[in-house]
């Protein structure tokens, strides 16, 4: 510019000048007042650098930022003029404070695709206030038309990526290439995030690459995307045919595979979306904080396995989160993950777990994870970050998921759903979040979330599991079985222990203080070693009693007084530690000397009863296994294989303590394991009772005849039946595992043949689980064993998550026959008080479902669903009506209860033998059911035709035997009196491999209008007469390796049954 003159008349012409722009831009008035305040403060040189007209357009923005009361206020603006290069251009940033360091701008513009090649910088002091305007030139790339629109958009982009609300990358160049809004750049950016977590080979910085290499087809994939999901009422589905078929002819014309590969990919992702908040209205420029999309899992490409059945990702500037769900209806933990990088894996490793541990409930396996993308420093800020990216992540979850106003589904607005109905979401604590269930639910308050303070458990009203020490309890009742099983009373019998943790934490503290008899000898966490070589088990239990009350407590804090001779704490920051000749001796080593490392080693070997885990970390693999396959780096020099393990039985309290194979390892080595998801399962089924009681009350407060505070009274009420009816489960899934333990060499045929089953109907993946293949259960069974009990445990919780899944498929939670089991899912109280709520509970078929198929598992075995379809050919939900009308005409519950209740009076040998009879006795009366009446089996009708014939028979049955049937009830009585088995159950389980044979009894006497005992008697005299004890005997003794085994050696024990039935008819008519 060239203005001509002295100085003063240069600065006056200037202003003058510039007063006549000012004037055509803001009119009159408005150019005098920003004239009177600016032209007194125009810094020196800026009149030299820069023309009127373009003064013109700072002052007014100048003067804007220098009105606002916000600090860092950032406008931008961009000339371009005649005398510069075509593709040259000012790009002016305007900026409220400080100035802004030329090292911050550039990366924002380069990402931008501007090239800046020099750069200005002017400051306008107001009083305290100051502006600077960063006069920046830059090359626009070649080809592009900066039009009005899109240097409008440009402008936008560059202060969302000054303000943090879009992230700085290479996408950004989309702005400018495709013609895109920053808002549509982070859509695409959300979807390269996820695929990057999904293990996509190719890096950030190639998919962004690729893209903006093909600004074309980012702008297709755009396109598309808003077809599908912008919420109006066109025609979604031909706009989105017109935009994919588009997108498609432009991938043929890609030359590169890999680039092809990247759009084919993210094409993908957008048609496997069935939700987006994208189109929701919020605070962020008109938009939701975070970007959500829903994920049809099954159309997503080399999605790493188990693929969940749902799943909801999250992005935004700030976090990055993933909700996996293997269900409609599921629930799990929140995580607050530390890993970056590769947090979906961690996810998907945690919600595997979850789904075995959610067997035992009504919901399946779900869980969530999120990380900071711009953790702060200082310690308080970082939770403060974490708080608030927990807050927008929760959201983004609520942001896709319908609620429930009266009995309607209301999906949340401006979102376009391409899927059903879906209005089940509750989370709870993990790692980092356990104080944050107040937090979501006070969110799903503001969104009038149907589920209430039910959607997060454990806040400040429900159940506190530290206080009610329920996951510890629970994992304490898989200890007791384990101690039974070598021969011991964990009620009376002195228990030496290594463990995993501190008092003041809750498994590791509360399952400490279940026994007072425990000695523990060892044990550590992140901070100390403690050793105690010989303690006494009432002052010490005293002691872990006064530190797990005191706050925040720590070994260091053990009373050194009470240590016995040769013990000690030691910090693990040491270099070396010396032990004593004690220590030695109690940890089995010859060594004195050690690293903190080695000394943990020796501890996690110690020849000991138990090692009890109740920290955080993986301790134990298999020796097949590397320290990378584990994935826990900091315990890599500690951790020990589980055929090194010297300790007789283990108590997973904590999550994750050992590897599956690890687990394995150990158990086919000798040692009592369940898995980590039986052993502390305690505290998903304390969370579950707790948001369906909540539902259950929920009703009546919407109702109004329950104040919110009466509901807080009576979940508090029930804090001890609940927590009762917690362990029920517990004690009975670790019954079924002994049970199946006792029975893996027996039955290994039956369990591989159930494995490929499971695997074939795709509800299993053996190699995820790691469980055996057929040729190393053959191996197995030719060293004399079969699955171990944490196989046993993978299987029986897929077997209950199958067969839920059928059952609500079907109408069997329907069927008002089950009504009292629903019933019995919930503590007296509620039943007496809340009845009717229960009756119209949203979950009862889920909850009927889970009750039925949990009791028919643990009652008659992991594989018996499997073995009666081998035979009848019938499907499970057949299967379980039958079994629930024998369940109930024979009393069967009851008769578990009077057998359970013998632990510690009789041995356990006769105990699993009685187990295994009451097996048997149900499972041929199912098979009787199912092959004489007509399926599906009327559960009531049955129950009323068969139950008082055979409680008739039950009490009277053995005078009517006679022969050889008679003489060996008889010994058999006389055993399990000798056995301890009290008379009264002595009696009538002699009765129980033989009480199936009533439904024909029951059935003659129908037939011939006889008395019971008239008929009964005429059937085993027949049986006597004839001499059919051999040919019973001989089937029992038929093989069943396989299933043609099985079912003929069914069939012949049918016919014989048939034709002896007939034959007492054919008596009883003859006189």
């Amino acid at each position: 510019m060239s203005i001509q003159g002295t100085a003063g008349e240069v600065a006056a012409d200037w202003a003058a000048a510039t007063r006549e722009a000012l004037v055509a831009v803001v009119g009159e008035a408005a150019a005098a007042r920003v004239l009177d305040r600016l032209l007194p403060v125009v810094p020196a040189g800026y009149d030299e650098l820069n023309w009127p007209n373009s003064a013109a357009i700072d002052l007014p923005i100048i003067d804007r930022i220098a009105s606002t009361v916000a600090d860092d206020a950032v406008e931008t603006a961009m000339m371009h003029f005649t005398e510069a290069g075509t593709n040259e251009w000012r790009f002016r940033v305007y900026h409220g404070g400080s100035a802004v360091p030329i090292a911050d701008l550039l990366p924002l513009l380069d990402q931008l695709g501007f090239r800046a090649i020099d750069e200005r910088a002017f400051s306008f002091h107001l009083g305290a206030r100051s502006v600077w305007l960063h006069d920046v030139g830059v090359q626009v790339p070649e080809g592009i038309d900066l039009t009005p629109e899109a240097r409008a958009e440009v402008q936008r982009a560059f202060v969302a990526e000054f303000e943090n609300t879009v992230e700085v990358d290479g996408l950004n160049r989309l702005v400018l290439r495709a013609g895109l809004t920053a808002r549509q750049v982070e859509l695409l950016r959300a979807y390269a995030r996820y695929l990057r977590q999904i293990g996509f080979p190719f890096s950030q910085q190639y998919i962004e690459t690729t893209l903006v290499r093909h600004a074309g087809i980012a702008a297709q994939l755009v396109q598309l995307f808003t077809a599908r999901f912008t919420p109006d009422d066109g025609d979604r589905t031909a706009e989105a045919d017109v935009a994919r078929a588009g997108i498609v002819d432009a991938l043929d014309a890609v030359p590169s595979l890999d680039d092809d590969r990247t759009l084919r990919a993210m094409l993908a992702l957008i048609e496997s979306t069935v939700r987006t908040n994208a189109f929701r209205p919020g605070p962020n420029a008109g938009y939701r904080d975070v970007i959500a999309f829903k994920f049809d899992t099954s159309k997503v490409p080399d999605l790493p396995l188990p693929r969940p059945l749902y799943e909801i990702w999250v992005c935004s500037p700030r976090v990055e989160g993933v909700h996996l769900r293997n269900g409609r209806i599921a629930r799990g933990g929140i995580r607050w993950s530390d890993r970056r990088e590769d947090f979906r894996t961690e996810v998907l490793g945690l919600v595997k777990a979850q789904i075995v541990k959610n067997a035992v409930i009504v919901p399946t396996g779900a869980k969530g994870g999120f990380v900071l993308k711009r953790p702060p420093a200082g310690a308080d800020e970082f939770r403060a970050e974490g708080v608030a990216c927990y807050r927008q992540f929760i959201a983004g979850l609520l942001d896709l998921t319908d609620n429930i106003i009266g009995d309607a589904i209301v999906p949340p607005p401006a979102t376009v759903r391409l899927d059903g109905d879906d209005p089940y979401l509750v989370v709870a604590a993990d790692k980092g979040t356990a104080t944050f269930s107040d937090i979501a639910n006070g969110i799903a308050a503001e969104y009038g979330f149907w589920l209430g303070d039910a959607f997060a458990s454990g806040g400040s009203v429900g159940y506190d599991h530290k206080v009610m020490g329920i996951t510890a309890r629970g994992a304490w009742e898989s200890v007791r079985r384990h101690v039974a099983a070598i021969g011991k009373d964990v009620e009376k019998d002195e228990l030496t222990i290594v463990g995993i943790g501190d008092m003041s934490g809750d498994v590791f503290g509360n399952g400490l203080l279940r026994s007072p008899h425990a000695k523990l000898v060892a044990a550590f966490d992140h901070r100390h070693i403690f050793i105690d070589p010989d303690p006494d088990p009432v002052a010490s239990f005293a002691e872990r009693q006064r530190l797990f009350a005191l706050p925040r407590s720590s070994w260091a804090d053990y009373d050194s007084s009470l240590v016995s001779a040769g013990g000690g704490v030691y910090p693990r920051t040491l270099k070396t530690i010396e032990i004593s000749e004690a220590a030695c001796r109690r940890l089995g080593t010859d060594r004195s000397s050690f690293s903190p490392n080695e000394l943990l080693s020796v501890i996690l070997r110690a020849p000991v009863d138990l090692l009890w885990n109740g920290g955080i970390g993986t301790y134990v693999k298999a020796t097949g296994e590397t320290h990378a396959d584990v994935g826990d780096r900091a315990n890599d020099g500690l951790r020990v294989n589980g055929g090194e393990l010297r300790c007789k039985m283990v108590g997973e309290g904590g999550n994750l303590g050992f590897t599956q194979r690890g687990r394995v390892e150990f158990a086919l080595a000798g040692g009592l394991i369940y898995t980590d998801a039986i052993d502390n399962s305690a505290g998903v089924d304390c969370s579950d009772h707790e948001v369906n009681i909540k539902i259950a009350l929920g009703a009546a407060v919407a109702a109004g005849t329950l104040t919110l505070e009466q509901r807080n009274e009576v979940l508090a009420d029930m804090t001890d039946e609940v927590g009762d009816l917690v362990l029920d489960d517990n004690r009975a899934q670790g019954l079924a595992l002994a049970i199946a333990r006792r029975q893996a060499l027996p039955m290994v045929n039956v369990h591989s043949r159930y494995l490929n089953t499971l695997e074939s109907e795709g509800w299993l993946n053996r190699a995820l689980e790691f469980l055996p293949t057929d040729r190393q259960i053959a191996e197995r069974q030719s060293a004399g064993t079969g699955l171990t009990t944490p196989e046993f445990s993978v299987l029986l919780a897929y077997t209950k998550t199958a067969n839920v899944a059928e059952m609500v498929r079907s109408d069997l939670p329907d069927d008002a026959y089950l009504e009292p089991d629903l019933v019995r899912y919930f503590p007296q109280r509620l039943q007496r008080e809340f009845h009717d709520q229960i009756l119209g509970h949203r979950l009862r078929r889920e909850i009927v479902a889970t009750q039925v198929c949990n009791q028919l598992v643990n009652l008659s075995g992991i594989s018996f669903d499997h073995r009666l379809s081998e035979e009848t050919g019938l499907g499970v939900v057949e299967i379980t009506r039958a079994w629930v009308a024998v369940r109930d005409i024979f009393g069967l519950v009851e008769l578990w209860e009077q057998v359970d209740a013998l632990g510690g009076t009789v041995k356990l040998d006769t105990q699993l033998e009685l187990f295994l009879e009451l097996r048997t006795m149900a499972e041929r009366a199912v098979l009787w059911l199912l092959r004489h009446r007509k399926a599906p089996v009327d559960i009531a009708a049955a129950v009323a035709e068969f139950r008082p014939g055979i409680a008739a028979l039950s009490h009277g049955m053995e005078a009517q035997l006679r022969g050889r049937m008679r003489e060996q009830a008889f010994a058999l009585e006389a055993g399990r009196l000798a056995a301890n088995v009290p008379e009264g159950l002595a009696q009538r389980s002699v009765l129980w491999p033989l009480l199936h044979t009533g439904f024909d009894v029951v059935d003659l006497a129908e037939r011939t209008k006889q008395p019971m005992h008239t008929v009964a008697g005429a059937y085993w005299q027949v049986f006597e007469q004839l001499d059919l004890w051999w040919l019973w005997e001989a089937i029992g003794r038929l093989p069943r390796s396989n299933r043609w085994q099985t079912q003929a050696r069914s069939a012949l024990r049918d016919d014989l049954l048939a034709a002896l039935a007939d034959l007492a008819e054919d008596a009883i008519i003859a006189g």
